[in-house]
C-alpha cells in the first residue's frame, strides 16, 4: 500500500515538472513537400516526411535545418521559437517570392494537443540536453514504526517527497494513519526505518572528488528581470514603463495624419525599448498597412524580447507584409 501510494507520488510529481520544462514542435510542408528535420545538426526523422511532430524537447530557441527528398529544391536553414509546457506548430511553405519559409501556426499547451493522426510521424527529440548551473536534489523519506502480533496496525505512516529544480520548488506530504499493510503473520516484529535517498548536481561552486577541492568562479549577479518567464535573447537593455508607454501611444493618437503619428512614432521610438505586446499595440495605432510595416521595421531593433517578435506578425492582414518584414529581420542578423 505504501509502495503504491510513494509511486503515484513520484509519477504526479515528475510527471508536472517534465511536462512544464518540455515542448512539442510540428512541422508540415503546405504542398506536400517531403523533407527530413534537422534540429541544432541532430537528424529528427529517420526518412522524409511531409508532416513531423518532435516531442520532448527541453529549450525555446533551435536552428532547424530542412533537407527536401527533391533534391532540386536543396536544404533552407530557419530560426524556431518555442513555448515550454506548449505544443507549436510551424508551416513550411514558399512566399510569394518564391522562397522557402516557416509560418508560425499555433500553439495549444501539452495537456490540450491533440492526438497525433496516422499520417503524422512522430520523434521524440534525441540530442542529450547540455550541462546547466542547475542543482537539481531529490529526496525521498519514508518512516515506518509497525507492531504487529499475527495482524498488522501501524500506528502512523509518514511519506513526504520534495523536489528543487532550477530553484523551482514542489513536494507531496502524505500522513496515513491505520493503513492495511500484510505482514507476515509469522512473526511479532516492532520497528522503525528511516531511509532518506539525495542526490545532487552541481556544476559550480566546490567539487570534492577523490579528497581534492576544485574552485570554479563566483556565479554572476543574477540580471533584472524585465518579462517573466522569457530566457531569448535581448535587443536592447530596459524597456519602457507602462506609464511611459501609454503617454507615447496618446501622443501618436492625438495626431489626425498617419504620416504626423509615424514621424513622431519614430522619433520616440529611435531613443526607447519596447516589449514585442508594445510595438503591437503601437502598431496598431495606424490605419495603412504601409506604415505598420514601416514601424514594425523600426522597432525591431529597438525591442527587448526579440526572440518574441514573431507575434508582431498577428497585426498584419496581407502575407506580403509578413515575409518582408522576416526578409529584413534576416537581414539583420
Amino acid at each position: 500500500m505504501i509502495k503504491k501510494i510513494l509511486a503515484l507520488a513520484i509519477v504526479v510529481t515528475f510527471g508536472y515538472f517534465a511536462n512544464a520544462q518540455t515542448a512539442n514542435l510540428i512541422l508540415f510542408t503546405e504542398n506536400g513537400e517531403q523533407f527530413t528535420a534537422i534540429l541544432n545538426g541532430i537528424r529528427q526523422n529517420s526518412r522524409p516526411e511531409t508532416n513531423v511532430k518532435i516531442t520532448g524537447l527541453n529549450a525555446e530557441y533551435y536552428k532547424l535545418k530542412v533537407i527536401f527528398d527533391n533534391n532540386a529544391l536543396g536544404e533552407k536553414n530557419f530560426n524556431i521559437n518555442l513555448a515550454l509546457g506548449e505544443e507549436t506548430t510551424y508551416c513550411i511553405k514558399k512566399n510569394n517570392k518564391g522562397e522557402y519559409v516557416t509560418r508560425f501556426m499555433s500553439n495549444v499547451p501539452l495537456d490540450q494537443a491533440p492526438s497525433a493522426p496516422a499520417s503524422q510521424t512522430v520523434v521524440v527529440y534525441n540530442a542529450n540536453p547540455a550541462a546547466s548551473n542547475a542543482n537539481t536534489t531529490v529526496t525521498h523519506q519514508q518512516t515506518t514504526t509497525t507492531t504487529t502480533n499475527g495482524t498488522s496496525n501501524p500506528d502512523n505512516v509518514n511519506i513526504s517527497l520534495g523536489i528543487n529544480v532550477d530553484g523551482m520548488g514542489g513536494g507531496i506530504n502524505m500522513n496515513v494513519s491505520g493503513a492495511d499493510l500484510d505482514m507476515d503473520n509469522t512473526s511479532s516484529v516492532h520497528s522503525t526505518t528511516t531511509t532518506t535517498t539525495t542526490t545532487t548536481h552541481s556544476s559550480s561552486g566546490y567539487d570534492s572528488h577523490a579528497g581534492h577541492n576544485h574552485p570554479h568562479s563566483n556565479p554572476a549577479p543574477a540580471p533584472v528581470v524585465y518579462l517573466p518567464g522569457y530566457n531569448g535573447p535581448i535587443g536592447c537593455p530596459v524597456p519602457m514603463s507602462p506609464n511611459d508607454f501609454s503617454d507615447l501611444k496618446r501622443t501618436v493618437n492625438s495626431k489626425t495624419f498617419e504620416d504626423t503619428k509615424l514621424t513622431i512614432a519614430k522619433q520616440v521610438v529611435s531613443s526607447q525599448c519596447l516589449l514585442t505586446n508594445q510595438v503591437k499595440d503601437l502598431l496598431g495605432c495606424f490605419t495603412f498597412e504601409a506604415n505598420k510595416l514601416e514601424m514594425a521595421k523600426n522597432c525591431y531593433s529597438h525591442t527587448y524580447d526579440i526572440g518574441n517578435y514573431f507575434k508582431v506578425n498577428d497585426v498584419f492582414t496581407f502575407e506580403s507584409s509578413i515575409d518582408e518584414l522576416n526578409e529584413y529581420i534576416e537581414s539583420r542578423k
